[in-house]
């Protein structure tokens, strides 16, 4: 079956935040490629999924079959080779409220923690909010490229009891290799430092990468680690509120399941159960034709600035549907540059900024979109006047 990416599909009055810009201070008339979720249908597998368990009629408290683990075991087996065990599983509303599970159950408030700038925004905000010394590795950018310092990751890793990894990452699009996951896996064990690996990008990663569990490495990094991962990304699916969390070390997993107690939740949502099992069952096949939309989308872009905006350049992504432009080239201030891209190019992107220091001059760009949706977004930025 072929799957229609190029269908548009409207958003707006469907309560989507990323399609309702004057909730966010926006002009009515911006084009959204903002926040990382996909202008494109769930599949059919899911679609049908929910709906036979919306005419079932009753939603009450709720708790995975034996089917689901086994479906799920089943997808990370065949795709990262890796084997989970059904009772490292806990079930949360979604990746973000893990963090924050994960960094009060494991440290204490002045504990350090270790995040990579830039990154995703709610890792420090998840530092500062539980009152934990917020250190960061800033990511060396070099050649177009983006790299770690390993010596200051281990200056920083020595004050910390905690790693929050990102993986693929978000928003540079690195795909860590397995020797720079083993080297951060090797320091943190050194210094007696667990690792929250976010890796719900897991299944975003573009020809001649691979996407390595950290978890899976070894088993001395299994032991350390608190895996993140979702349908959510993968599949369309933020909405329905649903991740999967894998612990393996049993006074890790009994310390997060405690802390989680103590947000007040216990059953997941009957409709993101659902979603995932039929997603993770049957979304294989739309899955790869949707890795190759997106190869095309991200290869648009990349020769559409080379041959019309020389000046804003792609950092070459290997992993992840988000778009890393460095925009320094045209001189403007962080803010400067945001604000004419809104009002001038009538284009609502992630300010760089936002993800840290590291992030100014530079632009997060969502290309999981239909390819008419790209082209419009790609006139408009031509057509900006930056001076």
């Amino acid at each position: 079956m072929q799957y229609d990416f190029d269908r548009v599909i409207d958003r707006s009055n469907s309560c989507s935040i990323k399609h309702e810009p004057l909730w966010r201070g926006k002009p009515a008339d911006v084009l959204p490629l903002w926040v990382a979720d996909m202008d494109f249908a769930a599949p059919p597998c899911v679609q049908d999924a929910l709906i036979r368990r919306a005419e079932h009629g009753i939603f009450g408290y709720s708790e995975p079959d034996e089917n689901y683990f086994d479906v799920a075991q089943k997808w990370f087996e065949e795709r990262f080779s890796w084997t989970v065990q059904r009772d490292w599983l806990t079930i949360t509303p979604g990746v973000v409220n893990a963090l924050y599970i994960a960094v009060r159950a494991l440290t204490e408030p002045g504990d350090g923690v270790v995040i990579q700038q830039p990154v995703y925004y709610p890792f420090e905000s998840c530092v500062r909010k539980t009152e934990r010394q917020l250190l960061v590795n800033e990511l060396v950018y070099n050649g177009g490229r983006y790299g770690i310092n390993f010596e200051d990751f281990e200056e920083k890793i020595k004050r910390a009891k905690m790693f929050i990894m990102c993986n693929p990452h978000n928003p540079i699009g690195r795909v860590w290799t397995k020797e720079e996951l083993t080297r951060m896996g090797e320091l943190c064990l050194r210094h007696n430092v667990k690792v929250i690996a976010d890796e719900i990008h897991e299944d975003f990663v573009f020809p001649d990468r691979r996407h390595l569990v950290f978890a899976a490495l070894n088993q001395d990094f299994a032991d350390i680690a608190i895996t993140c991962t979702s349908p959510s990304k993968t599949f369309n699916l933020a909405g329905l509120l649903h991740a999967n969390i894998f612990i393996s070390n049993k006074n890790l997993r009994e310390k997060f399941k405690e802390e989680y107690a103590r947000c007040g939740l216990s059953q997941p949502g009957v409709m993101g159960l659902a979603a995932c099992k039929a997603a993770y069952q049957g979304g294989g096949e739309w899955l790869k034709q949707l890795l190759d939309y997106l190869a095309e989308n991200m290869s648009l872009l990349k020769t559409y600035l080379s041959d019309h905006i020389p000046k804003i350049k792609l950092v070459e992504p290997e992993g992840t549907y988000l778009a890393w432009l460095d925009c320094n080239e045209l001189g403007l201030s962080p803010q400067k540059l945001d604000e004419t891209l809104t009002q001038r190019g009538k284009l609502w992107l992630s300010a760089g900024y936002t993800f840290g220091q590291g992030g100014k001059g530079f632009e997060r760009m969502n290309v999981a979109c239909p390819r008419i949706v790209l082209r419009n977004a790609l006139e408009r930025l031509k057509s900006v006047d930056w001076k």
